[in-house]
């Protein structure tokens, strides 16, 4: 609780992973079946891509293989369609709503970095009511899918955005490729997992701390802010 307390107090501005730490994006919209409709699209276009269950790893692939192709481009349309389909019906994340209005009320600028659409993000947000809270800094999949994470760049993106160093940030993150994208760009890291099975995946990464609750992180942030 020391170190947590300790990022939270040094956080001028927080950087938000989006899928994971803000809402379970594909909690009614089956992830493995947004992948293989993605794969059977590649498929009827000439690529054979291995099998994945994971749709970003599909994305990646067909990148690799043809990379900067019409096909790649359309992949990347259809998982945008996708995940903005699936922000309809997206889980908040226990405490997340509560945690981002406490921070913005206590004057912290936040962000989201993720490798989901933008247009995904902007959807559920609105939803939720939380679209003021973080626009217009909303630091998402580009085009170039070789700026995705573990790649800083949407970090850098979203400090350019707040005006703020690196040291006086803090990224909550839920992959080993968030924590990756953060050392990068020297930001503080807080891993968010919602289960112990997650929780150790993130610390083999090399998360040096991490919470499988936003409800002990909200506690700090109200006892640090005085809200």
């Amino acid at each position: 609780m020391e170190d947590l307390t300790g990022l939270i107090a040094k956080a001028e501005c927080v950087l938000f992973d989006f899928d994971g730490p803000v809402c379970r994006l594909f909690a009614h919209h089956s992830a493995p079946g947004v992948a293989h409709r993605m794969r059977r699209l590649a498929k009827a276009r000439g690529l054979r891509v291995k099998a994945s269950r994971d749709p970003h790893r599909v994305l990646r692939i067909a990148s690799e293989l043809r990379p900067g192709s019409g096909l790649v481009s359309e992949l990347e349309e259809r998982l945008t369609r996708e995940e903005t389909g699936a922000a309809m019906s997206a889980t908040p994340t226990p405490h997340a709503d509560e945690l981002i209005r406490t921070w913005r009320l206590g004057g912290r600028g936040l962000a989201i970095t993720t490798n989901n659409s933008p247009r995904a993000v902007e959807r559920y947000l609105t939803d939720q009511g939380l679209i003021d809270c973080f626009a217009p800094h909303i630091h998402g999949r580009t085009t170039d899918l070789d700026l995705l994470k573990p790649d800083p760049y949407c970090l850098h993106q979203a400090l350019d955005s707040l005006g703020s160093r690196p040291a006086a940030a803090l990224m909550i993150g839920d992959s080993a490729t968030d924590w990756d994208a953060a050392q990068r760009a020297g930001v503080p890291f807080l891993g968010y997992a919602r289960d112990t099975r997650r929780a150790k995946r993130l610390r083999r990464a090399g998360a040096p701390l991490v919470v499988t609750s936003l409800g002990g992180v909200l506690e700090a942030v109200r006892g640090v802010g005085g809200l």
